[in-house]
């Protein structure tokens, strides 16, 4: 039975999320690690054998930061005339979207964008309460106190759930609890964000009110993926592991030994 699938993707390492700096509506580059361990889990996890399959993605929606937008190129999943922006930089080698012919639309949108951390923009969260200390605000939690001049955690339910409920009505109700090769056009949806708002893309997912902030972790350039429980639209779940397809470890493998015998 087919069960579509919610790929959920951070951006690469910056200078920013290297020392824990809130980094909302800056614009922030990725850093040469970065963009080498990006590159590295594209080609790891994209293609027509690995997890993410190119011509089963329905839509790819990408934050308006540019952080996010390179993290995309880098990972393979987008071809020039496809995007609606200008590359950021040199686009990842054997774009395998292009190759694998994906159809999937790229949408930049701002329900996906970083939570706005207002007065707390490029600042850790030591110093945040550090100042609050100093002030006499008391704790805080940004899930559950949001950030003064910037985004409540309200705020960031109602955007999130209204991109989670479009999504799914429009890529996955048609597709779920049906039988395998049956379905004739993509399901699956790729998202490449921030860490804060993918981590509350994931708690909105299962619904859970995001101030009971589920401790889910999502690292720079890390991939996570949410799907459904028993084939059922009403049974969202967060897929914490599948099984490697024999393809997929038959490549590792045969990668691991040329390099092996390279070095």
């Amino acid at each position: 039975m087919t069960t579509p699938r919610v790929f959920i993707i951070r951006h690469g390492e910056t200078e920013w999320s290297l020392n824990g700096r809130h980094t909302g509506t800056s614009d922030i580059p990725l850093t040469a690690n970065g963009e080498k361990r990006v590159r590295a889990t594209g080609k790891a996890l994209v293609g027509p054998d690995r997890l993410i399959v190119p011509s089963n993605l329905a839509h790819i929606y990408v934050s308006p930061r540019k952080r996010a937008q390179r993290t995309l190129e880098l990972l393979g999943l987008a071809c020039h005339e496809e995007m609606p922006w200008a590359p950021h930089g040199e686009m990842a080698e054997g774009n395998v979207a292009c190759a694998e012919g994906a159809r999937a639309k790229i949408e930049v949108t701002a329900q996906i964008s970083e939570w706005d951390y207002g007065e707390y923009e490029g600042i850790t969260s030591q110093e945040i309460r550090k100042r609050r200390e100093e002030s006499g605000e008391g704790s805080w939690d940004i899930w559950r106190d949001g950030c003064p001049g910037g985004e409540s955690p309200e705020q960031i339910t109602a955007r999130l759930d209204d991109l989670i409920k479009s999504l799914r009505e429009r890529y996955h109700a048609d597709a779920i609890g049906k039988p395998k090769g049956t379905v004739k056009k993509p399901y699956d949806v790729l998202i490449v964000a921030h860490g804060h708002i993918l981590r509350a893309f994931a708690g909105r997912w299962i619904g859970k009110n995001i101030a009971d902030n589920p401790s889910l972790l999502l690292d720079a350039g890390g991939v996570g993926t949410l799907s459904y429980e028993h084939h059922s639209l009403d049974e969202p779940a967060i897929l914490l592991g599948g099984a490697f397809m024999s393809d997929v470890v038959d490549h590792a493998v045969e990668d691991a030994t040329k390099e092996k015998h390279s070095s």
